[in-house]
Parts: C-alpha cells; sequence; structure tokens
C-alpha cells in the first residue's frame, strides 16, 4: 500500500494527505502513481512466459494523465464506448493495441474504430456481428472480430458484477459462438482474431479463470477442426482486490495457469485487468461537517461528510466496504461507532456503517481503495459538482482534472 501514518498523520508516497486537502480542497480523488506503476509492472511479470497484451479496462478509472501513463508503460486498453475510444486516442494509445468490448456498440462507435483501426472487435451478439460486417464493407473494411464467449462459469462474486453466467446480458453460449464464428469466417469484410470471455469482477482464486480457459479452448479445438485458426484468446479481467479482509488474487497463479494451457499453442494472451491496477492506489479525501451524536441507545451516530453517494457509489450501490480513517489526529475527537454519511438528500447516502473512530468536525477523512470505480461513476446529482483528481509522483502531486464548477455544470443547459 502507498499509504503511510507518521505521527498520526497519512502520507502518500511521502506527501501528507493533509497538505494535499489544503491545497485543493474536499473532496479529492489521490491516486500513487508508484502504486499502479507497480501493480502494472507485477502482472507484466507474471505472464512474462506467455506472449501476453495487457489492455487496461478503462472503465475502471479513465483519467487522461493515468491513460498516457500507462501507453507509456506498453499497455493496450479495453474499452466499452466511443467515448473511451476517443478518450484512449487523445491520451496518447496505440489504436493497435485496443479491444471494444460491451453489448451495445452504435453505427457510429463501430465506424470510428473501424476508421483508427482497432486490435479487435469483442463481439456479443449475432446481431452485432452482422452490423460490424455492413459498416466494414460500406467503409471498405475488414473488421478485425472475436466472439465474447459466455462460458456460465460461476465466479462467486456480487450479482451486479458476475458477467459469465448464462442469465447475464454479457456474451454468448459456445454453441451460438461456434456458429457465429462459421459465419463471420465465410464473411468477406469480417477477420475472425480471436476468442475471449470475461466472466466477472472481484475473483480471488485462480481456479474460475482455469474452468473459462479450457471452455475457450475446447472451442479453440473445434475452430481448428473447421480450419478456423485465431490468433488470440483473451481472458479479460476482474482480477480481485482487497478492500477488506478478501484476499487479494496471486497474478503470479494467473501466470502459471496460462502458461500451463497454452504453452503448445500459437495464441497471444490478452488480459484486461482495471481494478487491480488502480483501486489501492486512490483514495477519496473528505472532511467532516457536522456530528449527529446518537440521542438514544437504540439510535445511531452519524458524521455527516462534505463527500457524498454522487462522489462514490459503490457502497449505496453494491454495499460496497471501503475503509475509512482519520487524516489527521484531532485533540477534541469523539470516539464512537459512527455512520459516515453525506449531504445528498437520500437515506441511501452512506459510505460506511458503524465504524468506529475518534471523529471531530472539521476533521480530514480518507477512504481507501477508491481508484476503481469512483470518479468514473460519479454525478452531479443534487446539482453537486464532480470532485477534482490529484496524482502525486515522486514526492509530489499536481491537479490532474480540476474541480468542477457549478458554472461548468450550467453553461451547457438553455431554458426553453
Amino acid at each position: 500500500m502507498p499509504f503511510e501514518r507518521r505521527e498520526g498523520s497519512l502520507y502518500v508516497d511521502g506527501v501528507a494527505l493533509t497538505d494535499i486537502a489544503k491545497s485543493v480542497g474536499t473532496p479529492a480523488y489521490v491516486y500513487s502513481w508508484a502504486s499502479i506503476r507497480q501493480r502494472f509492472e507485477e502482472l507484466d511479470a507474471a505472464l512474462a512466459d506467455s506472449n501476453h497484451q495487457i489492455c487496461y479496462a478503462v472503465k475502471a478509472c479513465s483519467s487522461m494523465t493515468i491513460l498516457a501513463r500507462l501507453a507509456e508503460l506498453g499497455a493496450g486498453f479495453d474499452i466499452v464506448s466511443g467515448g473511451e475510444l476517443e478518450r484512449v486516442l487523445a491520451a496518447g494509445g496505440t489504436p493497435g493495441a485496443i479491444v471494444f468490448s460491451g453489448v451495445g456498440k452504435s453505427v457510429e462507435e463501430i465506424d470510428l474504430a473501424l476508421k483508427v483501426g482497432i486490435r479487435c472487435f469483442n463481439v456479443e451478439s449475432a446481431s452485432e456481428l452482422r452490423r460490424i460486417e455492413e459498416r466494414a464493407a460500406i467503409l471498405s473494411r475488414r473488421a478485425p472480430i472475436s466472439i465474447r464467449v459466455n462460458p456460465n462459469v460461476d465466479p462467486k462474486t456480487h450479482p451486479y458484477i458476475a458477467t459469465g453466467l448464462k442469465t447475464v446480458k454479457f456474451g454468448v453460449p459456445a454453441e451460438v459462438a461456434l456458429e457465429l464464428y462459421r459465419e463471420a469466417h465465410a464473411a468477406e469484410h469480417l477477420d475472425v482474431v480471436g476468442i475471449d470471455c470475461h466472466i466477472g469482477s472481484q475473483i480471488n482464486d485462480v481456479a474460475p479463470f482455469a474452468e473459462a480457459l479450457d471452455a475457450l479452448l475446447a472451442l479453440v479445438d473445434q475452430l481448428d477442426n473447421e480450419k478456423i485458426s485465431l490468433r488470440h484468446i483473451d481472458i479479460g479481467g476482474g482480477f480481485g482486490v482487497t478492500y477488506q479482509n478478501e484476499a487479494r488474487l496471486d497474478t503470479r497463479a494467473i501466470g502459471t495457469m496460462a502458461k500451463e494451457r497454452l504453452a503448445s499453442r500459437a495464441l497471444d494472451l490478452i488480459v484486461e485487468p482495471g481494478r487491480s491496477l488502480v483501486a489501492d492506489a486512490g483514495i477519496l479525501l473528505t472532511r467532516v461537517e457536522y456530528l449527529k451524536p446518537r440521542i438514544a441507545e437504540d439510535a445511531k451516530s452519524f458524521a455527516v461528510v462534505d463527500a457524498a453517494m454522487n462522489d462514490l457509489i459503490r457502497p449505496a450501490l453494491y454495499q460496497a466496504f471501503h475503509d475509512i480513517q482519520p487524516a489527521e489526529q484531532v485533540d477534541d475527537s469523539v470516539r464512537d461507532s459512527w455512520d459516515i454519511v453525506g449531504p445528498v438528500c437520500e437515506s441511501g447516502d452512506f459510505l460506511g456503517h458503524g465504524r468506529v473512530l475518534a471523529l471531530a468536525e472539521g476533521q480530514l477523512l480518507a477512504i481507501f481503495s477508491a481508484g476503481a470505480y469512483g470518479f468514473v461513476q460519479s454525478s452531479n446529482y443534487n446539482t453537486r459538482p464532480r470532485a477534482c483528481e490529484v496524482i502525486v509522483d515522486d514526492g509530489s502531486f499536481a491537479v490532474m482534472r480540476p474541480r468542477e464548477s457549478i458554472a461548468e455544470m450550467l453553461r451547457s443547459e438553455v431554458i426553453v
């Protein structure tokens, strides 16, 4: 972890969080670049025995600075929208290292991806395959495609982030995929290049990945028998991290598992990590506005902070746990079991329940493991400006996204 406590105050890579808060205000997202780089390099080393490409899942954290720096490390990118494609290109990402996932690709998004020359479309339905073929024909291109196979593997994770079961919207069953591969192989404007899956997020055991990869390889063998040769196999992402007491997925085990299964095959390996690279690297800084101590034994004590569900929706949306700790010691703090809540007008606006902490009004708090699906899921609910984003690197910090102003929020609206 890049965060440490010195004489009661929290630091990130040698920089005091109190100094950052004094400079940029709160709420604020703060990221450790050293931590992101370390996670990327660890995964890269774990997969060294396979010819591989790490395609960072942009949806986890799409800040331009982080995308640009990952591109410099050699990362490709996994995108799920035309907006993410344009963001990656603006950050200096290489089109030929981009895979385009998602169940609802529009004509405009497909056309843009064809024109810039992405590595692959991860196709999720028969209708999508035919739309891509149609657009490629109109643009006189050959579209590189992979079929996203739904292997019906249960990753034993939260139902909202389980994506490889037959009951979810993603991908197609293996028997449908086989028919789509035959169709694509015969199509003049499609180039069959790979096969892929994504079974879910927050997976802490290598076994579901091994089961999914075995299912994909069985289909690869069927395709080989029909003279349909692939160039890559994509096992997605979803590598688990520790929010509370979960075991972090051992990426070395992923590397060993992939090496054993792909050693005799001429297939490149693609992985799509997102959360596992950025979650632990980011925190959300917030300040206590008011304390509302319990008024009866069966009541609760509330710490009302200046961050809210519009800033970090994961606790309300997924019942997700984020560790919350004071970033500084305050002499007149009161120790109690606090519900950490925001100012948004919703009873579901909470960041943590029942946290035993010594708190005072005006105190700075750090909400940990907020680097993934934090800022990217934030909104302007209650007409609240979105937080700023700060990156820390080599003992200094810089604002990479300024705090949004109310004037900016209102500028695009008209009264009709």
